[in-house]
């Protein structure tokens, strides 16, 4: 058995260490950069092209998206124009990144918020293969067993305890203020 050891060090070197390491840490943090793209509901094919190739780019280098709709004038008579721009949207860009909200309308305009895909979730796992060992014992008729039930553990009894409240104040304390009774209202002249 060994016997225990004590480190003998300067404090102040210790203290000064934490602080490098949490600097390092603080280093090594992304900050969330969010990024909006502005399209209105009478957009061309074209621009929708050149915007979604800039919030391709944008949810590739990690940033969070906004795509926004804003109408003006009588365009807010149908937002349903804005909300199926923006779905069309994010389903050309469902490579890039993910619907965080789906489309809002607030005020005079609609908007949409977007999260880059993590490239390491991205990758295509394999299925998971079955374990080798014996095939489980079919029964008579054919059809597989289905799996045993197991009861569920009763709660212990220190969480089902009702928990004690507020302590009423003492009957003595002080007994309740009577008030009097509110004088007639005036009746109004005719």
């Amino acid at each position: 058995m060994q016997p225990p050891v004590a480190r003998m060090g300067d404090f102040g070197k210790y203290r000064y260490d934490l602080q490098q390491k949490a600097k390092d840490a603080k280093k090594k943090q992304k900050a969330v950069i969010w990024k909006e793209i502005r399209v209105s509901p009478k957009i061309d094919e074209h621009d929708i092209g050149t915007k979604i190739r800039s919030a391709a780019k944008f949810l590739d280098e990690g940033d969070k998206l906004k795509v926004t709709v804003r109408f003006r004038g009588r365009e807010l008579a149908h937002p349903e124009r804005g909300r199926t721009l923006l779905l069309s949207i994010g389903d050309r860009l469902k490579e890039h990144g993910t619907v965080e909200r789906p489309p809002l309308l607030e005020g005079r305009s609609m908007s949409m918020v977007m999260n880059a895909l993590r490239r390491d979730a991205v990758a295509p796992s394999t299925p998971p293969r079955p374990a080798a060992g014996p095939p489980p014992p079919a029964t008579p008729s054919g059809a597989t067993k289905p799996p045993a039930v197991t009861p569920a553990r009763p709660a212990p009894a220190a969480a089902s305890a009702p928990r004690p409240g507020p302590t009423p104040p003492p009957a003595s304390a002080r007994p309740p203020a009577s008030r009097p009774p509110a004088p007639p209202r005036a009746q109004r002249p005719a």
